[in-house]
């Protein structure tokens, strides 16, 4: 047979999927992939739910239903100032990883470049290299994760095309700070390219700490593509529902790329996400408060069992160093022997980089689970813990 497609090929099962399949195996919980324990919003879901009964099951507009599209644009004035039109500037689609993708596909030709910041989601790269362009990495390091501005820059050239990057960021828990995003809006602008903001975790943030749109900054408005995301803002994830908000001279190509993958989305979830987005303040403070409990739940829990644990700022994770507790192998190994023998499963930070020598002692955890079950994977990490400790003490002596 012919060999297939070589990029495909070579690329791996995603590290969730892989963790997953290892927890299950072991009955472990799983701390690593990002998805809540429990329902989101009654009211958003019984919208859902009667929109399946009331006759309209067909195919929707291809760039959303009315209802949402309406729903995104004010979402948008509301919490940012941005003027909107919602017959012009929002595409809805299967899922923040289809809106990135579509994305990319509107702007990039083979051998453009790519800016893309490490950490990064797993699919970013993949993606970028299917479409012919070519990504150009730029490291964040931890514990800080702060720009570094001169390599930033230096990633910046003549067949820059657009800059792909995520605030606040999955797994460094950071977000980014009004003078890291005007000197990214300025290398933007002097380089003429575009750029894809991944905001899914846009109102899972904490410590009085607040996302700011790229493309709220001066210039920025025609060259962004923002992204959201209802799993996220609304702890629905299975429901893949996302949406963008560009410029109307980019909205065309953006929904002629989405046209190509999905082409559209389940009527009765976009619904559903209307509901959801026109909810009062109260909903998404709370959500924030709510997220912010659990992992001040979790922090205090692991920092106790001795994990180096780093600050986090928003999203669904916390990051730890490992080797505190005195373990001198790399992340992948701490995660698979964590999930064999402790029974709870987190995601090695490795997973998020492409480029060589990257850091191999940090650990993520979700905390967007129910406390009892937060609670219950620090007994079990405790224990193993302590079992380890015995055994240590029993082959010294």
């Amino acid at each position: 047979m012919r060999p297939q497609n070589a990029l495909l090929s070579a690329t791996g099962t995603t590290i969730f999927t892989v963790m997953s399949a290892l927890a299950n195996q072991h009955q472990a919980i799983n701390l690593g992939q990002g998805f809540p324990d429990y329902d989101g919003p009654e009211d958003v879901v019984r919208a859902a739910a009667d929109a399946l009964l009331d006759g309209r099951n067909q195919y929707p507009p291809m760039t959303g239903v009315p209802e949402l599209r309406n729903a995104v644009a004010a979402h948008n004035g509301r919490f940012y100032g941005l003027e909107v039109d919602p017959n012009a500037e929002v595409v809805v689609t299967s899922g923040a990883t289809e809106a990135i993708t579509a994305c990319l596909m509107a702007v990039l030709n083979p051998g453009d470049e790519c800016v893309l910041i490490e950490p990064l989601y797993d699919t970013y790269l993949p993606v970028v290299k299917l479409l012919g362009a070519v990504p150009k990495l730029v490291r964040l390091s931890p514990p800080n994760w702060e720009l570094p501005r001169a390599e930033l820059a230096a990633a910046f050239g003549p067949k820059t095309k657009a800059i792909l990057f995520n605030t606040p960021m999955n797994p460094t828990g950071k977000v980014f700070t009004a003078a890291e995003l005007a000197f990214i809006a300025d290398l933007i602008a002097r380089h003429d390219c575009y750029a894809i903001c991944d905001e899914v975790y846009e109102h899972l943030t904490f410590d009085g700490w607040k996302h700011i749109p790229l493309m709220t900054l001066p210039g920025m408005r025609e060259r962004c593509m923002r992204i959201g995301s209802a799993g996220k803002t609304f702890s629905l994830t299975g429901w893949k529902v996302g949406y963008i908000t560009c410029d109307r001279t980019l909205a065309p190509n953006v929904a002629k790329a989405h046209q190509n993958l999905t082409f559209t989305t389940p009527p009765n979830l976009q619904r559903g996400v209307a509901v959801g987005l026109v909810k009062d303040d109260a909903y998404f403070e709370g959500l924030s408060t709510h997220l912010q409990q659990k992992r001040d739940r979790l922090a205090a829990g692991l920092e106790r069992l001795g994990f180096g644990v780093l600050e986090t700022k928003g999203t669904y994770f916390i990051t730890t160093d490992v080797r505190p507790l005195g373990w001198n192998g790399d992340d992948v190994s701490f995660c698979r022997t964590l999930t064999e023998e402790a029974k709870v499963t987190a995601i090695p930070v490795t997973a998020f980089y492409a480029s060589e020598n990257a850091p191999n002692h940090y650990a993520r955890f979700a905390f967007c689970k129910g406390d009892a079950l937060l609670d219950e994977a620090l007994a079990r990490m405790e224990r193993w813990l302590a079992g380890r400790g015995a055994a240590s003490r029993a082959a010294a002596g």
